[in-house]
C-alpha cells in the first residue's frame, strides 16, 4: 500500500484548513465515520463540524481546571455551535496527565504518564495529542476499540497533525497502533 504524508513547514493554526481537507479526503477513501479533534477553546472544533458534515465529529477539550481552578477554556458559544451541527464535546482529564502532572508539579518528579507524553512529543506535540484524545474518547465510551477513527490535533492552536488509528482504552495503551500518518509538521 502506498499513501501520501503531508509535512508542513511550520506548526499551528495556519495548517488547519489543509489538515481538515486532507482528513476529509482520507476519511471518505477509507469509509471512516468518526473524526476526533482536539480543541482547547472550541474554534478548531467549530471548523471541523462544518467541514465534516455527514461524519460523527467528537471534539475533545481540556478538563475543567486545566489552567485555572474551575475554569474551562472551551467557550459556551463554541460548544453550542458544535452541538447544533451534531458534534459532541468530550471534556475530561488528559490520559497522560492527571495524577502524573500533580506529582510533577508538587514533587518535581516525573511519572510514567509524563515520560510517555514526552516520548510521543519527539514526533511533535500533535502526535502526543492524537494518541491521548483517542484513549480519552474510548474511555468515555464515545468511540469503539474495534473501529478506525481519524484523530486531529495541533501545536499550540489550530490543527497540524492527523492520523488514522484504532482507539484503545487507556489501560491498554501499549496496544495502541497508529496506522497512518496523514500530516504533521516537519520541524
Amino acid at each position: 500500500m502506498e499513501s501520501k504524508i503531508v509535512y508542513f513547514e511550520n506548526t499551528g493554526r495556519d495548517n488547519t484548513d489543509e489538515t481538515l481537507r486532507i482528513v476529509r479526503r482520507r476519511a471518505e477513501e477509507l469509509g471512516i465515520k468518526n473524526i476526533l479533534v482536539a480543541s482547547t477553546r472550541g474554534g478548531t472544533a467549530v471548523k471541523a463540524v462544518e467541514v465534516f458534515q455527514g461524519f460523527r465529529v467528537i471534539a475533545v477539550s481540556h478538563s475543567f481546571g486545566f489552567y485555572e481552578p474551575d475554569e474551562l477554556k472551551f467557550s459556551d458559544d463554541n460548544r453550542k455551535a458544535v452541538e447544533s451541527k451534531g458534534g459532541l464535546v468530550l471534556t475530561t482529564t488528559h490520559t497522560f496527565a492527571g495524577v502524573s502532572r500533580a506529582m510533577r508539579l508538587k514533587h518535581k518528579t516525573y511519572l510514567l504518564g509524563d515520560i510517555i507524553a514526552d516520548t510521543l512529543r519527539i514526533f511533535g506535540e500533535g502526535m502526543k495529542v492524537v494518541c491521548e484524545i483517542a484513549m480519552m474518547a474510548a474511555d468515555g465510551g464515545l468511540v469503539r476499540a474495534d473501529e478506525d477513527v481519524i484523530c486531529i490535533a495541533g501545536t499550540s492552536s489550530g490543527a497540524d497533525t492527523a492520523v488514522v488509528l484504532t482507539p484503545v482504552n487507556s489501560h491498554r495503551f501499549f496496544d495502541l497502533k497508529v496506522k497512518e500518518i496523514l500530516c504533521k509538521p516537519r520541524f
